[in-house]
This record gives structure tokens, C-alpha cells and sequence, in this order.
């Protein structure tokens, strides 16, 4: 019987020993070298784009010889203004990467000794550079399409005479989201958050490319999709897989996002929701990766990503 690969050494080409042996000067080289590929790692001004610069060695930072603006590697990126060391950075991305169903900020605040807001600002910026890789993508081909709610629950009433029919609106928390999926097989992974999951079927309209076969299950909101694509459809209560049609793919990954908010977050608010999904479908999408080529492809994510518009100085709103 052949092995996993990813029980295989070949999906272990970094680790958390290798990151803490090389040292601040050999992390920062690596940082550079992703900011700036095309250079080999010369610093190129991000002001007014010279590649000529005075190193100002004490502080990591550079000084652009033509406009004389100083900037350092994470400037105008989504790390900028980053306190921690380059070493813990890397670490913490590597930490990040090897859970397979994520890891919550708790966690990563432990393992890193910083603060929990520090690893949970952290985490975020990072699933915010990991969702920029799909950024106006679309799908084709072979596509299926779920939906599965989270959050919103109701803790029942200890005595059974006290407890209400949860299912009612009005005995409801209104957080409840929905994470729709269309998953293009041997392909990307979109998703999107909706309050219903009949709201979803206008993104799969926009997303899914004319002339694609669409597999959905038996919910009726999905019957507008036969307007615009040749759909397929599985009845769930009589089997899985039945003609051809099937949504494995797709419930494959909603597992893999129920196990990652259940499992590890257990909490998730639907405002962060979105961020969530697109983490797991990212490591869904490139689970076939060894864990350092998934580490520079993040940290190259985040160094072409611009300073966040929601992270930026979040705890200080």
C-alpha cells in the first residue's frame, strides 16, 4: 500500500529547529529576497523605486540614496510597522502552515510567548494575504457547489419545560452564517459568507464560468442554476455518488472548515468568518505542497500584500 505523501519526508522541508538555527540576519535575508524576487534581495525604494541605497545595519532598515526615505523590508506591506523579530515571523507562519486544520491564536501565543491580540492580528493579516491568491478568480470545468452554517448556537435550557424550538427565528442569535463553496475539481477553492444559503446562488452565477457542469445537491434554492449551467444533482439521503453526480469535493473541504472552527477556534465571529474560510480553502487547495514550499509562498503573499485596511491598528479603534 503506498504512503501519504504527506507521511513522507518529502513534505517536510522546514521545521521550527531549522527557523531558530539560522538566526535574525539569515531570516531577514529571506524576508528580502520574497520582497524583492526580481532583484535577488537588493532593496528597491517603494517611494520612488531606486535600487540604490545606504544600509542602515543597526536597525535593518535601508535610506533610498536618490529621495533619502527610509524604509525597512515589511514597509508598505501587510507586516508593516511588525514588532516582532523576523525569526519569530517566520516561525510563527511555519506554525501556521503545519496545522492542517489551523491553529488558534491561544496556541500561537503560547508557542511564540507574545501576547494572544498579537498572535490573533498576526493570524488574521496572514489569512488576509492568503485570500489575495484567489482575489477575481473564477472557476470552470467540472465545479460543485455546498454550503454549510456555523455559529449562532443556542444553548438549551436545563429544564426541559423552559427550552424553546431553536429552528424559530425569533429564538435565534442572528449570527448564524452560512460559507458557500464552489470547487472546481483539480482546481480552486471559492468561497463566500452569506446569512442564507439561498444568497449563494448569485455568487456561483458570477463565479462559475458559461459552459461549466455544476453538481449541487437536492436543496431547491440551487434550481436556478439550471437557467444558466448544465447542472447535476445528488440526493443525499439516497447516496453519495449516484450517475455521475456528486458534491464529495465540496464536502470534503466544509469538513475540513467544520473541524478547524469546532476543533481548534471553537469560536468564530461572523464578521471573521470569511477569513476562516478562505484559510482552509487555501490549505485545501495546496495540500499537496511540502510544508517550506507552503511557508514561501505565504511569506511571499505578505510581502506583495499592501498594508490591511482591517488589521491596521485593530486593537486600537
Amino acid at each position: 500500500m503506498p504512503t501519504h505523501f504527506l507521511l513522507t519526508a518529502k513534505a517536510r522541508s522546514i521545521s521550527l529547529r531549522e527557523v531558530y538555527c539560522m538566526g535574525e540576519e539569515t531570516a531577514w535575508g529571506l524576508f528580502k529576497q520574497m520582497r524583492w524576487p526580481d532583484t535577488n534581495g537588493t532593496p528597491i525604494c517603494p517611494k520612488c523605486g531606486c535600487v540604490e541605497s545606504y544600509d542602515i545595519a543597526t536597525r535593518r532598515k535601508h535610506k533610498c540614496k536618490a529621495c533619502y526615505h527610509q524604509y525597512s523590508v515589511t514597509s508598505g506591506t501587510i507586516l508593516a510597522s511588525r514588532k516582532m523579530s523576523f525569526t519569530d515571523l517566520l516561525a510563527a507562519i511555519v506554525i501556521i502552515i503545519n496545522g492542517a486544520k489551523g491553529v488558534s491564536a491561544l496556541q500561537l501565543a503560547r508557542d511564540l510567548d507574545c501576547q494572544h491580540k498579537t498572535a490573533f492580528v498576526l493570524s488574521h493579516k496572514l489569512r488576509e494575504a492568503m485570500a489575495s491568491e484567489i482575489k477575481g478568480l473564477d472557476v470552470s470545468g467540472t465545479v460543485e457547489v455546498d454550503g454549510a452554517y456555523f455559529g449562532g448556537h443556542i444553548r438549551p435550557s436545563n429544564l426541559k419545560k423552559n427550552r424553546v424550538d431553536r429552528r424559530l427565528v425569533q429564538n435565534q442569535t442572528g449570527k448564524r452564517r452560512v460559507v458557500v463553496i464552489a470547487r472546481e475539481r483539480k482546481g480552486r477553492t471559492l468561497t463566500t459568507v452569506t446569512k442564507t444559503e439561498a444568497d449563494g446562488v448569485a455568487f456561483v452565477s458570477k463565479i462559475v464560468r458559461p459552459g461549466s457542469v455544476v453538481h449541487a445537491d437536492e436543496a431547491s434554492h440551487w434550481d436556478a442554476l439550471h437557467a444558466k449551467f448544465e447542472t447535476m444533482r445528488i440526493n443525499h439521503s439516497e447516496a453519495y455518488s449516484f450517475n455521475g453526480a456528486c458534491t464529495n469535493q465540496a464536502e470534503s473541504f466544509l469538513a475540513r472548515l467544520r473541524r478547524m472552527v469546532e476543533g481548534q477556534h471553537h469560536h468564530v465571529s461572523p464578521q471573521h468568518l470569511h477569513q476562516y474560510a478562505a484559510h482552509a480553502a487555501w490549505m485545501e487547495d495546496h495540500r499537496r505542497l511540502d510544508n517550506g514550499s507552503l511557508t514561501h509562498r505565504a511569506v511571499t503573499l505578505a510581502m506583495a500584500h499592501p498594508v490591511s485596511r482591517n488589521w491596521k491598528g485593530y486593537w486600537q479603534r
